[in-house]
């Protein structure tokens, strides 16, 4: 699923509001060590959503 998830972000990721809307999809569909490396993955990617990305992990804690 980890794969398929970032297929789909760097599909979306011309969109900021559907980009964070996918994000929040993917995560559910993760385990733990998956989120992780998604979230290491989506910040080293897509920098310029940094803020969208720092907040929705945020709010998994």
């Amino acid at each position: 699923m980890l794969e398929f998830s970032k297929k789909i972000l760097s599909k979306v990721s011309f969109d900021k509001g559907l980009f964070r809307k996918e994000l929040i999809k993917n995560i559910r569909w993760l385990n733990k060590h998956e989120i992780i490396k998604l979230k290491l993955w989506a910040l080293a990617t897509f920098s310029q959503y940094e803020n969208i990305i720092t907040e929705v992990f945020d709010q998994l804690s």
